[in-house]
């Protein structure tokens, strides 16, 4: 923002105007509105402050999508913002100070952030029709750098437990906190929870399950009209008990025997269907998209039958592959050294063949050992007659070849590149899903955790500074809604393109049917706004790819200059895989 004091005669009219150059957050405002962040905000968490709970959490939201500033940098964010444009009233900057923030999350706290998310949760499914059939849990650890001591009191301050446990960082020297997330169509947050840093993935899983039908009847579905879908951690007895009245998928873990049993029945039986390339956007010409086939079988878990579905991916799991190579290094290793140690020379070509036996008995499952036997003469000692050739004795030389048994490898790479999908999703009936659904239902969980690579990317969220524990719960809430807008924003492009055939020029300026809401905020720069007595003025419209990308999200050139602007929903029944 700048205001004009001095300008040429021909744009004296602006002279004393603020001046704005906006980006997406005027965007990501309207679904703000939309959502009614501020009205339901408010109404949660009972303030008597003046700067209200729900013109904070808005401002902070849109802080977050700005790039994220420490919280006590917000009043200098604000002070460069259109602030009535972006919260619908005037309030000034210097409101917006530490003190003002931590009350408000203090607040926060108290009136219970996972319930203002749920709140949302079922707010954003009505405004914005979303498909909640399919609902993926999972959580994930976020590492902090103080020492949060007052957690490991007999007392501990309320909030989540700041202390070791399993990070998913890779930074078991740090402390942590875990966050559990709800979402819905392809990525969608609908509940959320900040869990203590030592949480188990078995144990929240059983607490979900506890609860989720209670959070999904909000969303108007009852038992057996969704699907629970979970990584392997969701398998276990207890939790298998807890399903029995929901419908779920998850993975078989391979510490299972049934999985291994599964895998190697699909694999003897050698008859997949196949399912094709499930990409929704194509990869680099070095990078082929993996293609799936499957295999439908059943395992027996804790005395109860459940429907599995072998999977083989043509890009074999990485870690599992390199396990294989290091088998097979490990195996001709192994057989090289024992030749090594054999006698491989002989007088008696009965000694030779019996040899030959024992090198050929030391081939394995993943290499052949093949002997063969070759002779030569060796002169007999002593001093050799004048008159004839020197007398020798025939000796038998025994030889090992290693090869590789090739057909034995590539079924470990078939049983390497395979995984089971445990479920009791019927394959036909109302809710049912065949072999190819289930597949897709099963890769919506990567949503989930792109999430979490929202959550905890550094450009979007700074190193957790908080001292109190539930002032980072209340934070958490901030960053999840956040994430609420950055996802409804990419599925109202992409649902609005998908419907109107239509496309949007992205990296590259190349042409694409499924923008990011990251591409959006790159090609939505540089749109002046003038402020003249208390009127915008649109000094530099959005040009013609903006406006494409505008129409796609609902909206027009007047959310630069409307307070009360919100987006446009597009509505489709039963959409589609929209990527």
């Amino acid at each position: 923002m700048k205001v004009v004091d001095s300008l040429p005669a021909n744009l004296a009219v602006l002279k004393g105007a603020e001046i704005f150059t906006h980006g997406h957050l005027p965007i990501a405002a309207a679904f703000c509105r939309r959502l009614g962040l501020v009205d339901i905000v408010n109404r949660l968490v009972p303030s008597q402050m003046e700067l209200k709970p729900g013109l904070v959490v808005q401002a902070m939201v849109l802080d977050t999508l700005s790039g994220r500033t420490p919280l006590y940098h917000i009043k200098d964010f604000m002070a460069n913002q259109d602030i009535e444009l972006l919260l619908g009233t005037s309030v000034r900057p210097e409101t917006f100070n530490d003190t003002n923030l931590g009350r408000s999350l203090d607040a926060i706290f108290e009136a219970g952030p996972s319930k203002i998310v749920s709140t949302l949760g079922v707010r954003a499914s009505r405004e914005f029709v979303l498909d909640a059939k399919a609902v993926s849990y999972d959580t994930t650890s976020t590492s902090v750098w103080g020492d949060y001591r007052q957690c490991e009191g007999d007392n501990p301050p309320p909030g989540p437990v700041i202390t070791h446990g399993h990070s998913k960082d890779q930074l078991p020297h740090l402390k942590q906190f875990m966050t559990e997330l709800l979402c819905v169509d392809r990525g969608v947050p609908i509940f959320s929870n900040t869990l203590n840093g030592n949480s188990s993935d078995k144990t929240s899983n059983n607490k979900m399950l506890s609860q989720i039908s209670t959070i999904m009847a909000q969303h108007g579905l009852g038992t057996g009209a969704f699907v629970y879908v979970a990584d392997s951690a969701a398998v276990t007895e207890n939790n298998l008990d807890c399903m029995e009245d929901n419908l779920f998928l998850s993975r078989l873990p391979a510490t299972y025997t049934e999985c291994h049993r599964a895998i190697g029945e699909a694999v003897m039986a050698n008859r997949w269907v196949d399912l094709g390339t499930l990409a929704e956007t194509p990869t680099k010409s070095n990078r082929p998209c993996a293609s799936y086939k499957a295999f439908e079988t059943s395992v027996t878990l804790y005395k109860k039958k459940y429907r599995a579905l072998v999977v083989y991916s043509s890009s074999h799991d990485k870690r599992r592959q390199k396990r294989l190579d290091k088998s097979i290094a490990q195996s001709a290793q192994s057989i090289n050294d024992q030749l090594a140690k054999m006698s491989m020379q002989f007088f008696c070509e009965a000694d030779a063949k019996a040899a030959a036996q024992r090198v050929e008995a030391l081939s394995e499952n993943l290499h052949v050992v093949k002997a063969t036997i070759s002779t030569h003469e060796v002169r007999k000692p002593g001093r050799p007659p004048t008159d004839k050739p020197a007398p020798t004795n025939t000796r038998y030389v025994v030889s090992g070849k290693l090869a590789l048994n090739t057909d034995a490898v590539e079924q470990e790479k078939l049983l390497a590149g395979c995984f089971v999908l445990l479920t009791n999703v019927p394959i036909v009936g109302e809710n049912g899903m065949e072999d190819k659904k289930l597949l897709l239902t099963y890769k919506g969980q990567y949503g989930v955790e792109s999430d979490f690579a929202f959550l905890k990317d550094p450009i979007v969220v700074n190193d957790i500074f908080l001292k109190k524990p539930h002032r980072i719960d209340a934070l958490g809430m901030i960053l999840v809604i956040a994430l609420m807008v950055y996802r409804l924003m990419e599925r109202t492009m992409r649902l609005r393109l998908k419907k109107t055939k239509k496309e949007l020029v992205g990296w590259e300026n190349r042409k694409t049917d499924k923008p990011t809401a990251f591409m959006m905020t790159t090609a939505i720069v540089g749109i002046l706004v003038a402020i003249i007595h208390n009127t915008r003025i649109l000094l530099r419209p959005p040009n013609d790819r903006q406006t494409d990308f505008l129409f796609a999200l609902g909206l027009g050139s007047d959310v630069f200059i409307n307070p009360n602007c919100k987006c446009q929903p597009i509505i489709i029944q039963n959409p589609a895989q929209i990527g």
